[in-house]
């Protein structure tokens, strides 16, 4: 059982940054970052692997940087530019296959860490 416990969450106007952390108990082979606004789905934000291969969604792409720091395994998303609908509850997830997305497979779940930005 991996444990996933993230930090860094606050409350920035827009414009604003924000470092997100994600520290992992145990070895996942890729990482990512998830988040939910109220009323609305869950969508992924970025993720990364452990040969580097990195994917956005298109509404944080050159805006949010993931990071991975392997030797302790945390996990790191550089939120820069902030915008009032990038307010929302950031989770972090791990897996154990490479690829974009981790190939969509997420074993493990952080609780989150709530970003809200004013405009």
């Amino acid at each position: 059982q991996v444990q996933l416990v993230e930090s860094g969450g606050g409350s920035v106007q827009a414009g604003g940054s924000l470092r997100l952390s994600c520290a992992a108990s145990g070895y996942g082979y890729c990482m990512g970052w998830f988040r939910q606004a109220p009323g609305k789905g869950r969508e992924g934000v970025a993720s990364i692997d452990r040969e580097g291969t990195a994917a956005y969604a298109e509404s944080v792409k050159g805006r949010f940087t993931i990071s991975i720091d392997k030797a302790k395994t945390i996990l790191y998303l550089q939120l820069d530019s902030l915008k009032p609908e990038d307010t929302a509850m950031y989770t972090c997830a791990l897996g154990f296959r490479g690829g974009e997305w981790c190939s969509g497979s997420w074993p493990y779940w952080g609780q989150g860490t709530q970003v809200t930005v004013s405009s």
